[in-house]
């Protein structure tokens, strides 16, 4: 298993989860969570229709299934996004309203907590390295000196993508105070 493999790909599951908070203006990943129960089974929304943006304040949602419309309103009706489709009969429209000052704050502590989550991930990632080194050098593949460089690189990896994080924390937090 590599290490800043996994730590990547933690980083960049964090920053997936900072583009589904509303910032104000219109991004076809706001959607990105939602599923459409189509025909029986749990389907992601993107995968039923084309998601645009005309303009910065609108997302328009073309379904490639004309009867999967109200499906797929309901399921945006029914998210914790706050959003009200409005649905012509071919198209669905979501107008996305400017965000209050106190949504924007509820929407920073938000990305504040799923990067909170994102270096609880890492440090599993950290620890879990850490403790194979431990059972390698209990079990005589590395010498008390090799153990301590292999720890020590990975304490630097695990800085390096938390620092890494906090950065696309604060890329966010200016994105979504920015009005």
């Amino acid at each position: 298993m590599d290490i800043e493999a996994s730590m990547r790909k933690s980083v960049e599951s964090t920053q997936r989860t900072f583009n589904t908070i509303r910032t104000g203006r219109a991004n076809p990943s706001l959607l990105d969570k939602i599923n459409v129960e189509y025909y029986g089974a749990e389907t992601q929304l993107k995968s039923l229709a084309t998601i645009s943006t005309p303009d910065a304040q609108t997302i328009q949602i073309q379904p490639f299934d004309g009867k999967s419309i109200g499906l797929i309103e309901k399921a945006i009706a029914l998210s914790d996004l706050g959003l009200t489709p409005n649905n012509d009969g071919r198209v669905i429209r979501i107008n996305i309203p400017p965000l209050t000052e106190e949504r924007r704050k509820d929407f920073c502590k938000l990305a504040a907590k799923y990067a909170e989550e994102g270096k609880v991930a890492l440090r599993n990632i950290r620890r879990d390295g850490i403790d194979r080194i431990k059972k390698q050098e209990k079990d005589g593949e590395f010498s008390e000196d090799q153990s301590r460089d292999q720890q020590d690189k990975i304490q630097k990896l695990t800085d390096r993508f938390i620092t890494e994080l906090e950065k696309h924390l604060a890329e966010k937090e200016v994105d979504i105070l920015k009005v």
